[in-house]
């Protein structure tokens, strides 16, 4: 295997219809992508613990396991995006429920132009993350604390960590929940719009589906604060965005 090859992303195609795999397949090695295949959700999470590919693009509806059962049971051990593919019928809320923690979905039938940003922009930010995780401990002790560590009111960040602290307990979020925390706290006070969040956080201008950055903040809430019916922390402006409160 050449030095190109090894450097290849590897993507996961999960799926039950061969006709659709051929298609994804065919169009992800187009754009210079290894593919591998699994037809059920059992092979599927048995897949991306052996593989760990780059990214996982997962079907809902699967045989054996339930695309979200796939992402639950692959979310405890690894880190990998994911990608959920849907029906146009199936709830934005439930693909990206707390319980499951997709980093992002697309509905049937989509364009394959717009798979490919998605894909494109899921491994751009998922690399961008592990950089940031890598550096060296010596780089790290270099830095000065007050740029490791972001502190609003009762909200901490420890960047080098990728931990988050309410009241001082640790709470467990994913590396995308954690970017959006992250993007508002450099700037409280101060409302970003959900065009923005997505541009900035999920790493796509024109594709992305707004609800997608909505149903985010909505599971950070859950996360982060005691009333989710009058959040403290993380806040609406109603027909704009959201902001961190500046205490």
């Amino acid at each position: 295997m050449n030095e190109n090859e090894e450097n290849k992303k590897v993507v996961l195609i999960v799926d039950d219809e061969q006709t659709i795999v051929d298609m994804l397949r065919y169009n992800l090695e187009k754009e210079g992508y290894k593919t591998l295949e699994a037809n059920d959700g059992e092979t599927a999470v048995e897949m991306t613990l052996e593989k760990k590919p780059n990214l996982v693009l997962l079907d809902i509806m699967l045989p054996k396991m339930d695309g979200l059962t796939v992402c639950k049971r692959i979310r405890q051990t690894l880190n990998v995006p994911i990608l959920m593919i849907s029906a146009k019928d199936e709830e934005i809320d439930k693909i990206l429920g707390l319980e499951f923690g997709a980093d992002d979905y697309i509905t049937k039938p989509f364009s394959v132009r717009e798979l490919m940003a998605r894909v494109k922009a899921n491994l751009r930010k998922a690399e961008i993350t592990e950089k940031e995780r890598s550096e060296t401990k010596e780089e790290k002790e270099q830095e000065e604390e007050k740029n490791n560590i972001i502190v609003v009111g009762d909200l901490s960040l420890d960047l080098n960590r990728f931990e988050v602290k309410v009241r001082g307990e640790v709470i467990d979020l994913t590396l995308r929940e954690f970017e959006v925390l992250k993007y508002l706290a450099n700037q409280p006070g101060q409302v970003v719009t959900r065009e923005i969040l997505l541009e900035k956080v999920w790493g796509y201008e024109y594709y992305g589906d707004i609800r997608t950055v909505d149903v985010t903040v909505r599971r950070i809430r859950e996360k982060i604060e005691k009333d989710t019916s009058n959040p403290k922390i993380l806040i609406t402006k109603r027909g704009v965005g959201y902001y961190i409160a500046s205490k």
